[in-house]
Formats: C-alpha cells, structure tokens, sequence
C-alpha cells in the first residue's frame, strides 16, 4: 500500500470521526475554514443583511391600511404590493444563488445591498400603486441577491458546533425578524409616515454595506461547469410569477368566468370571453415550472450549468426539509398578511398599537430561538422543529377561537407570543436541518433552493390566504348585514363591496363618522357589524393557514425520520 493511499485512508477516517463527533457536518468535503474570528463578525454583518430584508417582507403588512387609503389601493392592489416582493425573491433566488457561487458569494451580497437601497428608495417616494408595486420589485432583486449569500456563507465558512451556532443565529434572525417587522413599521408609521418604513433601508444598508466590505471573506464554488442558465431563468419566473398572479388575482377576474377584464399591454381579456384568464395563466405557470423541470435535467445531462440541481432532492433530508418549509410558510406568512388588517381595521387600533399586539410574536420568537439550540443538543434539531410546528398550531387554533371585534389586545398578544414560541423554535433549527446533508461546494445551491421554496410560500401565503379572506369577507359581512335592520339590500351590498376591496378600510370610515354619515344612527351599527364580519373571515383564514402548518408538520415528521437514518449511516461509516 502506498503512503499516499495510507494518508487518504487516514484522512478518511479523521473525517468520518470528526462528523461523529460533530465537528464536521455530514456532507462536508473538508475540515474547518481558517477564517479565524472574524468570521464571527462577518455573521454579525451577515445577520443584519438578513434583518434588513426579513423586515422589509414583514414590516409592510402593518402599514398597508395607511397605504390603502392614502395611496388609493384596492385589496388586489395591497396584495400585489405585500406578495410582489415574494415573488420576484422566488422567481430570481436560485440564479442568485448559483450566481454566488460562480462569481462570489460577498460579492453578490454587496451587490444585493446597494440594489435593495435603490429599490428602498424608490418605494419611499412612490405616489401611486404602480411605481409602489415596481419599487417592491427592485427590492426583491435585491433581497434575492442578498439572501442566498448570506446562508450560502455560512454554510461554506462554519463546521459542526460552530455551523449549529450560525445556523441557530440565521434562523433565530429570521424568526425574530419577521415578527419584529409589525413593531416597527407601526412605529415608523404612526410617529412620522410611511414613507419612512423604506427610508430607515438607507442608512442602514450602508452600514451592512461598508461591514461586508471590511468582515465578510469571500467565498465562491470550485465548479466550472460552463455556461448560463438563460433558460433556466426564464421558465422559473415565469412559472411561478404566474401562479402567484392567478392565486392573487382570481377574486378579481374570476376564477372561471371573466368578472372584470384584464388589460394588460395594450391587450384586453374583456368580460365578454368563455373562460377568465386566471385559469388559463395558473395553466401557464404549472407548464413553465414542468418545462423547468426537464430543462434542468436536460442541462446537467448535456454537463452544462444549472439554476438548480436536482440531484440535491435524492438527499432525503433537504426533501422532506423543503417540503415542510414550503408548507409552514404559507401558514407564517398568510397569518402576517390577514392580522394587521384585522387588528387596525376591525379592532379599531392604530398602526402603531397594530405593531405592538405583533410584536408579541416577535418577543417569543426571540425567546425560544435562543433556548432552540440547547434544546436542540437533547432532542436533536428535528425534534425541536416537530415541537416547534405543534406550538404554532395550537397557537393559532387559540386565536382563531378567541378573535373578535372586541378581544383586549392584551389576550391576542399572548395568545400571539405563544404562537411566537414554536415559530422561533421551528424557524431557528428548519434551516440548518434542510442543508445538514449538502456538500459545501453546492451550498449555494442548496441555499437558494431552501431560501426560494421559503419565498414561494411566502407569496403563497400572501395569495391563498388572502383568497380565503376575500371568499370570507365576501360571504361573513354580508350575514352580519343583514341582522341589521334599516339598510336597504343595495346598500348593504355596497357596503360588502367596499369593505372587500378595501380589506377593510371601510369601517375605521364608518366608525369615524358615527351618526352623522349616510347611513345616519345606522353607522354605528353598520360598523359593529362588519367589524364582526370581518372576525369570521380572519377566523377562517386563521384555520386555513393551520391546516398548512399542519401539513408540515406531518413532512417535519418525515424529516425527523429521515435524518435519524443518516445519523444512524454516519455513525455506522465512523465506527466502521
């Protein structure tokens, strides 16, 4: 035996034990970068940059009653302006992410910050829903550069422990993140204007930008596979912007027949056509992402660069791991959509109180995402998100009994911080268990494979939640209605209408007016009752969105199978 054979056989083996000992994390291809400390530094870095995009998909959920009525928005109008930026982040991150690993990852990180200012920029001073919607565009180009990076780097420059302690900060940040964004942006929104929930993005991300400059190492993938996936990129946005416009758009133009026409470019789908163009496009972005499916294999068959590889899916854990995201974000996602509406329109709070009530999610995030990696040494990270996932369901099954015009805010938050607890506990270990088992040089790839089916439920979230509202409203306002006596039928169902489209805005209104609007002594009574409408349909909403959670958990289930196994095949390999 030769000692070149005898050192590979050595350093097999030092791998093998290492990954036992949980010094190395299985797939890994080699030890422990030297980046040294300041690798820590750069997550500090790294963290913010994904605080700042979290946020940016959160923090306007709370502000959209102010923007609905001060820039004239319908309830398709809010959805697009909510939902547009989960759609570019999914449609762009896997090229993002092979984009880093190509060019480098710091690189495309920096990239993304100075894009997500611009587009910041350009929201704040948006005077209608058009360049609203296309400033929300630009940040998510931004975001969908920046997000991939990050995880991406963390899984190329953290080994075992260290990597169990990052992938806990990431997703701690993300848990926490997304339920501070409300806090905030009804502060920013109350105690000066909405505007400023994409100013404060400014100086902010220059800070991020000049940190990533000075912190974050540059790291980049060994594969020279040639060429670029045009292709590839084209079928992915398309498939999955036009699933997101059918689920988003369909209240509006009928899920079957034409209720309103569509002009678009210059074309007009009219009324007067057999079919709506809802199920014509979602037909469209299921063949485009079919299409996409081929056109990958295709690519890797032929040895020529792919958006995504899917070999990456034989890995059993980032499977089940992706599946149970997909789920548990439709559910995380459509709950922050449907309860600043609920809160600030039926309720009756401000923006800001709006913010305080959510951010009690955000307290019990942070909360349990701190306790998650402790807990996660004992039962192992799969177990936590199994725990964390049946936290969340029971708390959302809560506050879908409790919800009421009248519920004290102080009750919802409580009830909220305990959904709060199993989100940071599922959020803090999903993201390390979904890419425990990638190579390092495929963690872009993995990454912003993780990081896209994450955004897509998000947009989901945004559309088929919003769908059910909508569906709600549409049916509980007008049974609240007619219990009141003294409106006509025309005009109760004007009232429907309104209220529907508005999501809401119509009752702070009517409110606000009392006895002296149109509807006279009837106002007031009018308003308690599509405040009451408005509880059913955010209460159907709420055990749609835990039927989702419901339905990753039962992947998460999976999931913790399945990564026992590869447990069980590492240890066997080491003792071997």
């Amino acid at each position: 035996m030769t000692a070149s054979k005898i050192n590979a056989q050595a350093r097999s083996g030092l791998l093998a034990a290492q990954q036992d000992r949980g010094n190395i994390a299985p797939g890994s291809q080699d030890p422990a970068p030297t980046f040294g400390r300041r690798r820590w530094v750069g997550l500090g870095v790294l963290a913010a940059g994904l605080s700042m995009i979290v946020l940016d998909g959160t923090i306007v959920g709370v502000a959209l009653p102010v923007l609905i009525d001060d820039l004239h928005l319908d309830l398709s109008d809010a959805q697009w302006v909510n939902g547009i930026y989960s759609v570019v982040f999914a449609a762009l991150l896997l090229t993002a992410g092979r984009l880093g690993d190509r060019l480098g990852r710091r690189r495309m990180f920096v990239i993304g910050i100075v894009v997500f200012v611009i587009g910041s920029l350009l929201a704040a001073i948006a005077t209608g829903a058009g360049t609203l919607i296309l400033a929300r565009v630009v940040q998510g180009l931004g975001g969908a550069l920046i997000l991939p990076a990050t995880l991406s780097t963390v899984n190329a420059t953290f080994r075992g422990r260290d990597r169990a302690i990052a992938f806990g900060i990431w997703g701690a940040v993300i848990a926490g993140m997304a339920a501070f964004g409300p806090l905030l942006g009804g502060w920013l929104t109350t105690s000066f204007s909405w505007h400023w929930i994409f100013l404060v993005n400014l100086p902010f991300g220059i800070l991020i930008l000049i940190g990533a400059l000075f912190a974050v190492e540059e790291t980049r993938s060994s594969d020279t596979t040639p060429g670029f996936d045009a292709g590839g990129l084209v079928l992915s946005a398309l498939g999955f912007g036009a699933i997101v416009f059918a689920m988003i758009e369909g209240r509006t133009l009928g899920w079957w027949t034409p209720d309103a026409a569509l002009n678009i470019f210059g074309f007009t789908w009219s009324t007067a056509a057999p079919l709506s163009p809802i199920p014509v496009v979602g037909a469209v972005g299921l063949a485009a992402l079919v299409l996409f499916v081929f056109w990958e294999r295709r690519r890797a068959r032929v040895n020529r660069s792919a958006i995504l590889d899917l070999n990456l899916f034989s890995i059993s854990t980032f499977t089940w791991g992706n599946l149970t995201a997909l789920c548990v974000a439709i559910g995380e996602f459509g709950l922050l959509f449907v309860l600043p509406l609920f809160i600030v329109n039926a309720m009756g709070l401000t923006t800001l109180g709006a913010g305080l009530v959510l951010a009690a999610m955000g307290a019990g995030a942070f909360a349990s995402g701190t306790a998650a990696r402790a807990l996660s040494e004992r039962m192992g990270a799969p177990s936590v998100v199994l725990l964390g996932l049946v936290i969340e369901i029971v708390g959302v099954v809560v506050t879908a009994f409790v919800i009421r015009p009248g519920i004290s805010p102080w009750l919802l938050a409580l009830v909220l911080a305990g959904y709060g607890l199993g989100l940071g506990l599922a959020s803090a270990q999903l993201t390390g268990t979904v890419l425990r088992d990638i190579p390092t040089e495929q963690s872009g790839q993995g990454s912003a494979t993780q990081s896209t089916v994450r955004q897509v439920g998000a947009a989901l979230g945004t559309a088929v939640i919003g769908a059910v509202l909508a569906a709600g409203l549409a049916g509980g306002l007008a049974a609240q209605l007619d219990n009141v006596p003294g409106i006509a039928p025309a005009a109760a169902q004007q009232l429907v209408n309104s209220t529907s489209l508005s999501a809401g805005g119509t009752i702070p209104v009517l409110r606000a007016q009392g006895v002296t609007g149109d509807l006279g002594a009837n106002g007031p009574v009018a308003a308690a009752a599509l405040s009451a409408g408005f509880a059913d349909a955010t209460r159907i909403s709420m055990f749609t969105a835990a039927g989702f959670l419901g339905v990753g958990l039962s992947f998460a289930v999976r999931l913790r199978s399945r990564s026992d196994s590869a447990d069980h095949a590492t240890k066997s390999r080491a003792g071997a």
